[in-house]
């Protein structure tokens, strides 16, 4: 990123974006324009691959002109939010096209990054093994321990066995505290811990984590979504119906929205908003049929709403996606805490699981 004091150089002036990137030493470049009419400021910002020429991303956002320092910062957030996930795919892109002996460290976590989020077993395995040759490779490199801890810990969740689980966690939690070592500003260092704690119930140092993580990002949309996680399955539904559905905003098209929509159900089941909470747990369902966490929520809440035949055909279907699936695995596997445990647990009993 360069400073704005030398790309204002090159404001109001008819420049040829790759000449501009050279001079700059950037590959990408944001530009845009601002027209007014009126009361009203329509502002068009496009994302730009300066090496090839081709647009990654465009939008335009209009408003009235009444608090022009609000809408400046209101117009960064969502730009700032909406290039981050399109500027990662275009990275990992690249990153596809070189043999592993040309990738650096920055390299192989954005070719990690692009493959885990296609959400397959294969390629996730791929990921973490991305990351953890760069960690190997690059021992003082932050971000790889960072990145590789969390996706240890998103895939840890799918763990047969409470020590395969145990396991990730622990690999985690000594990833992210190297990060940390490395870097205290990495805020996926930060992201990682939070979600060690939230695996092992310490709602709290969970929700210290990943506000730390925010401080340092406020444009983090899965520190939003994470934040929500921990705190729905705490039984604090309104802040966390507040973060996971900012998490959605800022990152629309985020692979892990499923997951925020599934704090969401969570969040309105606890409030006993139980048919809000089957229509999220539906959604979360339609964004990723596989995610068995969405399955669950759908099922206590379809019971708890009264409709009793719709929650035991979504028992049967979440018994063939997750046979070994029981009250004593959910007490075990899902960190939700004591008082929510007991509302969730009476909604699966009510569909018939056992």
């Amino acid at each position: 990123m360069i400073a704005r004091n030398s790309s204002f150089a090159y404001k109001g002036k008819a420049v040829d974006v790759k000449r501009a990137a050279r001079e700059l030493g950037v590959r990408y470049v944001l530009e845009g324009s601002v027209r007014k009419g009126g009361n009203r400021v329509r502002i068009t910002a496009q994302l730009i691959d300066a090496a090839t020429g081709n647009h990654i991303w465009a939008d335009r956002y209009d408003a009235d002109l009444t608090d022009v320092f609000a809408l400046q910062d209101e117009i960064t957030t969502k730009v700032v939010s909406a290039i981050e996930p399109k500027l990662l795919e275009a990275e990992g892109i690249l990153s596809q096209k070189r043999s592993p002996e040309d990738l650096g460290a920055w390299d192989m976590v954005i070719q990690a990054n692009s493959l885990f989020w296609r959400l397959t077993k294969a390629e996730g395995d791929a990921a973490i093994a991305t990351l953890q040759r760069a960690v190997t490779r690059y021992p003082d490199y932050g971000p790889a321990h960072s990145m590789l801890a969390f996706m240890l810990l998103v895939s840890g969740r799918l763990a047969h066995t409470l020590d395969e689980l145990e396991q990730h966690v622990r690999e985690a939690k000594a990833l992210a505290t190297r990060a940390i070592s490395l870097d205290n500003s990495d805020p996926w260092a930060h992201l990682a811990l939070g979600f060690v704690a939230y695996t092992m119930r310490s709602t709290d140092e969970a929700i210290d984590e990943f506000r730390r993580a925010l401080d340092l990002n406020p444009n983090f949309a899965a520190a939003h979504g994470y934040l929500g996680l921990a705190a729905a399955l705490a039984g604090r539904s309104e802040e966390a119906i507040t973060h996971a559905e900012q998490a959605i905003r800022m990152s629309p098209h985020d692979p892990q929205n499923a997951v925020f929509n599934v704090a969401i159900a969570a969040a309105h089941y606890l409030a006993g908003h139980f048919s809000e909470a089957v229509a999220f747990g539906r959604k979360a369902i339609q964004q990723r049929p596989g995610l068995s966490g969405a399955h669950r929520i759908y099922v206590a809440s379809l019971a708890q709403a009264g409709q009793t035949d719709e929650a035991r055909e979504a028992l049967r279907r979440l018994k063939e996606l997750q046979p070994n699936i029981s009250v004593a695995w959910i007490e075990q596997y899902v960190p939700y805490t004591v008082g929510p445990m007991a509302k969730f647990l009476e909604g699966m009993r009510k569909a018939g699981l056992e």
